[in-house]
């Protein structure tokens, strides 16, 4: 499988992407890779606005039709605002990883330098796409 990975965002492990604003925030979603291995999107779960999160702390989830994944904040934070328009639309997050599939924003003073570049995470793209048993995210919960 062949995953849209832009250059110029930061990466997690657990893919999330993060891109830098010009305001001090950052804009969170999940990447291309990530939405293709959960398949159709059902559901998502945003956070609050105003809550504060830590870095790798579980802070939403989408659900597909295969599994429900937790979405971890890549950096320690205020979450300042988030999609609305996932709630009505969760596929969004399919067609536009991006774009208009972003989940939420991100008040941090962390830098973004401790998160993989677009090489780093391609890596680990390509290793869960040659590993059979990597078919699902990190932590993914079976839906019932």
């Amino acid at each position: 499988m062949s995953s849209n990975i832009p250059t110029d965002l930061r990466y997690t492990e657990s893919h999330e992407w993060v891109r830098a604003n010009d305001d001090g925030t950052v804009t969170v979603g999940i990447t291309d890779h990530a939405q293709h291995l959960l398949g159709d999107l059902v559901f998502v779960e945003i956070p609050e606005v105003g809550r504060a999160v830590a870095a790798a702390e579980s802070c939403a989830v989408v659900e597909s039709v295969k599994a429900a994944s937790d979405v971890y904040s890549p950096l320690e934070g205020v979450i300042v605002e988030v999609n609305e328009a996932l709630a009505d639309t969760p596929e969004l997050i399919n067609e536009d990883p991006y774009g208009d599939g972003w989940i939420f924003r991100l008040k941090t003073a962390a830098v973004l330098d401790g998160l993989l570049d677009a090489v780093a995470y391609e890596a680990i793209a390509i290793a869960d796409d040659e590993d059979e048993d990597a078919s699902s995210l990190a932590n993914p919960r079976l839906v019932e």
